[in-house]
């Protein structure tokens, strides 16, 4: 492929002087902040973030959050090429792009039990992230779920952004028990 490089220049970047994108979509809840900062505190800067120039001064396309953890701290910055069309672009993908990977929960579950880490920000979320895989890891067995009808096909989509495993769980055995016919069920 013969892609253009939009990648002008690379500087380390105070946080105070980078500007938050005002079209910038993306939330961060304390959940986030506090595992952000785990990895951080364990491993350190391990990546770049994206910016552009601005009459106003750099603009941050991607890196939000790691900008808001210490005004202080110097990033490690990628400066695009891009307008600010271009740069919409960017900041409305870059995210949505990664979370339409697939995942590999034996992978994943072999990487989680990998890690050894004292700090206790990421300890609790790969302990939630494990917990996450087992549960859901596992086809529903029906024969353990009185009143099921064998030979009615029912699928079950189950989309939101943060769920209570067990109550999703009680649902999914209470649709099964009015009727309908699950093979395996899986929740993204």
């Amino acid at each position: 492929m013969n892609w253009k490089d939009r990648v002008k220049e690379f500087r380390r970047v105070p946080a105070s002087e980078l500007k938050a994108n005002p079209k910038n979509w993306r939330e961060h809840p304390a959940e986030q902040r506090k595992a952000l900062g785990g990895v951080l505190d364990e491993v350190g800067i391990a990546g770049a973030l994206l910016a552009r120039e601005t009459d106003d001064g750099l603009e941050l396309i991607d890196g939000h959050l790691r900008t808001e953890m210490d005004d202080a701290t110097e990033w490690p910055v990628l400066i695009l090429d891009v307008d600010e069309a271009e740069a919409d672009v960017l900041l409305a993908s870059i995210d949505p792009i990664g979370a339409l990977a697939s995942r590999n929960d034996a992978a994943l579950t072999d990487l989680i039990a990998s890690i050894k880490t004292d700090n206790a920000a990421l300890g609790e979320m790969l302990e939630s992230m494990a917990k996450d895989l087992q549960e859901w890891s596992t086809d529903f067995d029906l024969d353990d779920i009185e009143g099921h009808t064998d030979g009615i096909e029912s699928r079950i989509v189950i989309e939101c952004a943060q769920v209570d495993s067990e109550a999703v769980r009680q649902i999914i055995i209470e649709a099964v028990k009015a009727g309908g016919f699950l093979d395996a069920v899986k929740i993204k």
